[in-house]
Formats: structure tokens, sequence, C-alpha cells
């Protein structure tokens, strides 16, 4: 027999749209409550003057992963979003020298020699060796990892010898390149999991190898284009998505789930909740308090936090002549992260990101203009800055800094609209915790197993998606555990004599992972 499931998902950011996608096209009656009056999370729309910014993500990265889960609910993503390949795919910037990279191995390994001799042959091993390496791991992102047992899986043999674990991502670029910078300009990564490469361990390498090897993308409008197509393939699909509707409490019965209590006091009966909230604020605050015995606010408090990012979006007068990505190294770059990640400190010499979309996309600006983002990685807010005192002042220096480059000469004199997030905004603002923008680190004793599981370990019929559970933050980890956890989800209900039937066949006929 049949019956009518549902599923209520608290938080619209891309693994909540994910989730609810998946499931509205299994068959589930999917609701998804955001507290924002926007959908995205920190993958969300910033729009002012005319001016559009992605106010986290910039860029795609393996549209592949995208690609199958629409096509899991019987749509095709091109039909939604528009995307474009980025060459370069950054510009990178130590001092005076600059390197384009680019994804045409020998133009890369062209300009590698030419900048580094004696480099290039570094840069083809790295290649073909991160190949292997991702090829061992992608199973283990595309599963869940929640018992021991799962670890004697053959996958994880096969795995463990590829793993670098035990090294770092600098210690793993070491064995390719001699030259700092070109380190550097493959280890960076790192700061997408806000580590330190010193920290990073050794697997994460295969970062820079994925955007070498399967390329950048920009979806026209800006990332968030993605999660509104999501939103209308929800809707297609009989599911609903309710803005400015946060949830106050996941209400729970003899250890089960049994739906949400809304801000505005309205009960919603669901069988399953998936949670998309940050993970530290959602397990503070969304549950009775002593409710959950592992994850108690000292518990939560003593676990390992990625750094923050202060965040400028300035709308200027004019083209700006850069690449779509561009990144500005410090001239001590070991001593910038080890300020941000070991000392809690702001860098007097800091590396600075810069996206400017307009020269690519002419909707993300008012023509004549430029819409330019800025990313300085600075301390959580457990380092030592006073944000509401100091961020004006930290302002003028990024300012300063960025008006050292040719290109952004005079900047302060084009600027016409601006705004700004610093990490407090981000904790008090977003919710993020600690305003942790890259969520729980990604250190060896916070990674797979021991990292917050997708099926919620306190709670049945609980679900965890996003950066704070398996595998981990950054778009495509964070659309896998979307996916993890929807197939957990569905085979529960199996296992319970409950049969869901799909509104697009696919969802229940082609395996979500091997």
């Amino acid at each position: 027999m049949t019956s009518k499931r549902t599923a209520a998902v608290i938080g619209a950011g891309p693994g909540g749209l994910a989730a609810a996608m998946l499931l509205a096209g299994g068959g589930y009656d999917v609701s998804v409550f955001e507290k924002q009056p926007y959908i995205g999370g920190r993958t969300s729309r910033l729009e002012f003057d005319g001016f559009k910014f992605d106010r986290g993500a910039t860029f795609l990265m393996m549209p592949e992963l995208l690609e199958e889960l629409f096509d899991a609910v019987g749509r095709s993503l091109h039909d939604y979003v528009d995307l474009k390949e980025l060459d370069p795919l950054y510009q990178l910037r130590f001092g005076e020298l600059k390197l384009e990279a680019t994804r045409n191995r020998d133009l890369m390994k062209e300009r590698i020699e030419h900048l580094f001799p004696g480099n290039g042959e570094g840069y083809t091993r790295f290649m073909q060796e991160e190949k292997v390496k991702f090829d061992r791991i992608s199973p283990l992102l595309k599963r869940p990892i929640s018992k021991l047992t799962d670890y004697i899986r053959t996958d994880v043999i096969k795995a463990i010898p590829k793993l670098n674990a035990m090294d770092t991502v600098y210690g793993r670029l070491s064995k390719y390149y001699s030259d700092e910078r070109l380190k550097f300009a493959f280890t960076f990564q790192a700061k997408y999991l806000g580590m330190s490469p010193w920290e990073c361990p050794g697997t994460f390498s295969i970062l820079s190898y994925l955007e070498h090897e399967y390329g950048l993308f920009h979806p026209v409008g800006g990332v968030n284009a993605v999660c509104e197509a999501m939103v209308k393939v929800i809707q297609e699909l009989g599911g609903s998505v309710h803005l400015s509707c946060g949830v106050d409490q996941v209400l729970t019965r003899h250890g089960k789930t049994t739906g949400v209590l809304l801000e505005s006091g309205e009960k919603v009966e669901s069988d399953h909740v998936v949670i998309n909230a940050d993970f530290a604020t959602a397990v503070n605050h969304l549950f009775e308090p002593g409710q959950l015995k592992k994850y108690t606010p000292e518990r939560v408090a003593a676990k390992k936090y990625s750094c923050s990012t202060y965040m400028l979006y300035l709308g200027v007068e004019g083209s700006v002549n850069l690449p779509h990505h561009t990144v500005i190294f410090s001239d001590d770059y070991k001593k910038n992260v080890d300020e941000i990640t070991k000392q809690g400190v702001l860098s007097k010499d800091p590396s600075i990101y810069v996206h400017n979309p307009s020269a690519l996309d002419t909707s993300m600006a008012p023509e004549g203009k430029s819409g330019l983002y800025v990313l300085m990685p600075v301390p959580n807010l457990q380092g030592e800055t006073d944000w509401p005192a100091q961020q004006q002042q930290i302002r003028e220096d990024v300012i300063r800094r960025l008006e050292q480059e040719p290109e952004m000469k005079n900047l302060s004199s084009r600027i016409v609209s601006e705004q700004m997030i610093t990490p407090q905004d981000w904790q008090d603002r977003f919710h993020v915790y600690r305003g942790a923008t890259f969520n729980l680190s990604h250190s060896l004793d916070q990674m797979m197993h021991l990292r917050p599981h997708n099926r919620f370990e306190e709670l049945d019929h609980c679900w965890l998606v996003g950066g704070g559970t398996h595998p981990g933050s950054g778009l495509p980890t964070i659309w896998e555990s979307a996916r993890i956890s929807v197939k957990l989800l569905m085979d529960q209900d199996k296992k319970e004599g409950v049969h869901v039937s799909p509104r697009y066949a696919a969802v229940q006929e082609v395996p979500l992972w091997k």
C-alpha cells in the first residue's frame, strides 16, 4: 500500500533545497522553512542599488554532480541555469608576479615552466597522482560513514593508502614543487575549508586537482541562481518553500521527531525532519535544554571551527580590468595564515580575494558600473578583534591595500554603494556559530565517522545536511550530504514497511550511491 509521507526541512540553504528537491521527486510532501526572507543561506544573493552579489560562494565546481541531482527528479539543470566556464580559473598575484591558472594542461605547464623554471614536470605528476587519489576517495564522499564497520568496506581499504591523511596539504604540494609561491597556488584551496594548508589533512590536496581537472563555472545571475532553480523544481513537484518562517524547535516524542514548532507558534507535524541550519547553532537552539546528550553546549563549544571572513560588496563606477577571480597573496603567506588560524589576530599584511563577475555577467551590475566582492580571511569570534569598534578602520585598511593594485588605483573615489559583513554579522545576522563561515573544521578528529552523522544520532527520523555533516563543507560535498541523507531516509521508510510512490520514478530506480 502506498503511504503519504511528509518531511519538514529546516533551512533553505543549498543542502536543504537539494534534499527537498530529491524528497519531492520521491513522492514526499515537503515543506521548507527558512528564517530569512530569502533563499540560499550562505549561498544567498545580496542585492542593493541595482547591484547583485553572491553573499558567499562565487563559483561552481563539478557541475556533473548538480546535473545528476536534477536528472534524478526528471529535470535538466541546463533548462534552469546558464553556466559559463571560467578561463582563467583565477589569477594569483604574488607581488608583481601573476599566474593565470587554466585547466588546459599543456598551457598550464607552459605557464608554470615560464614563471617557475623546473617545476612544469611537478605539475604533470600532481595531476596524475591526484587523479588516482580522487578516484579512490570519491566513493567515500558518496555514502554515509556512520559506524566503525563502515571503515572495513572494500572502498575504504582501497582508499587508505592514497588518503595522505597523516600529511598536510602543504606537505603534499612540497613533493611536487620547489617554489613556495607555486606551492601556495595549489594549497590556498584549504581556505575553502577555513583551514591552514600547514594543518589541513593532505587528503584535501584533491581540491586544487578538481579545479584544474573539471574547471570552475559561473552561473549567470550568480551561484544563488542554482538555489532559485531548486526552488522552482521543488514547487513543480508539489513542495513548498516558506520564507521569513523560522523554526523555533524540533518537536519530539519518545526519541523520535514528530515535526517542528515555528516561531509564529504554529506546530507542523511531519514524519521526518531534515536540518540544514548551521550545525552548532541548530543543536544549541532547536531542542529543549538538556534533551541532547552527545551535543551539549559544552561539547559543541569544545569542537574545532573554521576561520571566518570579512566581506566587502562594492558597487563602483566604470569597468574594472580584473579577471573573474583574483587572489592577492600577502608577502608572508604562512605568517598571514598562522595569524588567522593559530594566533586569532588580524594580519597587517593580509591575503585578499576579489570577485569581479561584471566582467563576464552584465546582469550583476547596472550599465556602466561593476560589482566587486572582496573577501579577507580572518579569525572567527574566538579571536581578539572587537568587530563593532574596529570594522570601519579595517574597511579603510582593505581599500588601501586594494588600491595598491594598478587596476584598482583610486578605487575609493569610484565607490558608489557598498555593504559589509563581519564575523560578528555572520553570527548575529546569519546565525553562524562563532562566525565560522566554513562550519566545523576538517581536522582528522572531525572527519568521516567522527563528523556529525547524516542520520542524526540523538533522534530517530531526524537527518542532517550541509557543511556540518559528512562529507563536509563546500558546495559539492554539501550536495552529496543531501543525496546521502535522502537515501538513508528513504531506506528507513522501506525498512519500516512504508512505500512512497515517487513523483518521478528515477529517484528510486537509480541508486543514489553504489
